[in-house]
């Protein structure tokens, strides 16, 4: 085994053990040297559950808002993989116990209807790929105790995924200009988060291309059917309890993420 392998397996081990407890663990920054060491981490982490079951579904594209990047010092986009117990249906439940440090942030998915799996991807492939999209609220989480992260903890952490909601309305592109749609969150009823497509590197449609590309590169491409989660469209929101996450993005409809309390032990 390599000194790079040896790191790999110590990242894998410690936030494998901290989605198993339920503890956050240290920043894993010290065991991934690059990106791609990252993404490797990644790689094993997320082939480890597909062989207990769960099943890809799609790809997230992280750290696009500058609002988002500036939260974390973090200035460059990165991705993970969806699987399809991560996604989830408007207004049903998901307990807070569920997550270790969950974030609500208001994004638009995109459900493919032709596969993107060419490195040289463009934005006109994006629009003629898209079947529809979906409001929807991303549930990120980090398995890195205080959101201690710098890019390579969020990569090897699957770009910080949790869960997503998704709404039930589709919209076709046709005639829409994602990067003009507003956006507002709303907790209980109170709005907590503003923002805009043009927030998510210029256009949503913009942000899929990028993740179009690097995951056609490494040899995970987008495929039909695949549920693409752009990127958020503002800032993110803390869960620190239950409650009522509701997007309303102009023209595109709403959804609603219901966090339920832990039950009793």
């Amino acid at each position: 085994m390599t000194d790079r392998d040896a790191q790999i397996d110590t990242a894998v081990t410690m936030l494998t053990e901290a989605a198993r407890s339920g503890i956050p663990c240290p920043p894993v920054r010290d065991h991934v040297a690059d990106i791609d060491t990252a993404y490797e981490v990644q790689r094993r982490l997320t082939a480890a559950r597909v062989e207990t079951g769960a099943r890809r579904v799609g790809a997230k594209i992280g750290l696009t808002a500058r609002a988002v990047q500036q939260q974390f010092g973090v200035y460059q986009p990165d991705f993970g993989i969806l699987l399809d117990d991560m996604v989830n249906g408007h207004t049903e439940p998901l307990r807070r116990n569920r997550f270790l440090q969950p974030r609500a942030e208001g994004e638009i998915a995109f459900v493919l209807g032709r596969d993107l799996d060419q490195p040289g991807v463009t934005v006109a492939d994006v629009l003629r790929a898209t079947d529809f999209v979906l409001a929807a609220v991303e549930i990120v989480d980090s398995r890195i105790a205080g959101w201690d992260l710098t890019i390579t903890d969020t990569v090897a952490d699957n770009a910080s995924s949790g869960a997503v909601v998704l709404g039930t309305t589709p919209f076709r592109l046709d005639g829409l200009d994602l990067a003009r749609v507003g956006m507002t969150l709303h907790l209980d009823g109170e709005p907590v988060s503003f923002g805009a497509g043009h927030a998510c590197l210029g256009s949503p449609v913009v942000a899929v291309a990028w993740l179009a590309r690097e995951l056609a590169r490494r040899g995970q491409p987008l495929a039909a059917g695949d549920v693409v989660m752009s990127g958020a469209l503002g800032p993110m929101v803390p869960i620190t309890g239950a409650g009522r996450y509701r997007l309303v993005l102009d023209g595109l409809g709403e959804v609603e993420a219901v966090i339920e309390e832990e039950e009793d032990a």
